[in-house]
């Protein structure tokens, strides 16, 4: 088992990813502003289950092998690019309206089918759990695959947290302010920068 001063490291490095703004982040609060605190959860359970698939690749030692293989790992930070890319143009082109008209445009499961997608095609978030995971994990506490699969757990349940947040302020800011017309056109026009510029952060590595 893991000591406790070495948990709490853990825990602590973890939340301050969660606290740094990424494309995570930036879907979560644009579905839920535009779509609402379901959409927005739904993205989040997405979002949550590419994470741990994340861990258990890590854990697999296929993160090494995208490490070892520039080509591979640039074709990855490709497709999440692009990826971002087209969230963007999906926001930009979104016809400025109602809350209620917003919501049809994503069903449940679209939204968690993106929420998967912008993390799974992020190699970042793969690479991080390459990078910190082994730090905390020994042969002396027993299997390492136990070891990842439990760090894994406990880095998808903080992170099921702090989205929650996300959504409800999100989804709350937006009932509060009503916004539709020039608001809902400005919105989108900035959500859709922020994933054009996410986008190129992730292109530059």
């Amino acid at each position: 088992m893991i000591e406790a001063d070495v948990f709490a490291v853990y825990l602590a490095a973890v939340a301050a990813v969660y606290l740094t703004p990424g494309p995570d982040m930036a879907l979560i609060m644009a579905v839920s502003a535009g779509n609402g605190a379901r959409a927005g959860f739904c993205c989040a359970g997405g979002i949550a289950v590419a994470r741990f698939a994340h861990v258990m690749v890590s854990g697999l030692g296929l993160a090494a092998l995208l490490s070892e293989q520039p080509a591979l790992l640039l074709a990855v930070r490709g497709a999440g690019a692009a990826y971002l890319l087209w969230l963007a143009w999906k926001l930009w082109r979104a016809k400025p309206g109602a809350a209620e008209q917003a919501r049809e445009e994503l069903s449940p499961w679209g939204a968690v089918a993106r929420g998967f997608l912008t993390n799974l095609l992020n190699p970042k978030a793969l690479m991080f759990c390459a990078m910190l995971l082994p730090q905390f994990v020994s042969p002396e506490r027993g299997p390492l695959l136990v070891q990842f699969v439990w760090l894994g757990a406990v880095l998808v349940a903080a992170g099921c947290l702090f989205d929650a947040g996300y959504v409800l302020a999100a989804s709350g800011l937006a009932r509060r302010v009503n916004v539709s017309g020039r608001l809902s056109r400005v919105r989108n026009k900035v959500m859709g920068s922020v994933f054009v510029a996410l986008a190129a952060r992730l292109a530059a590595g």
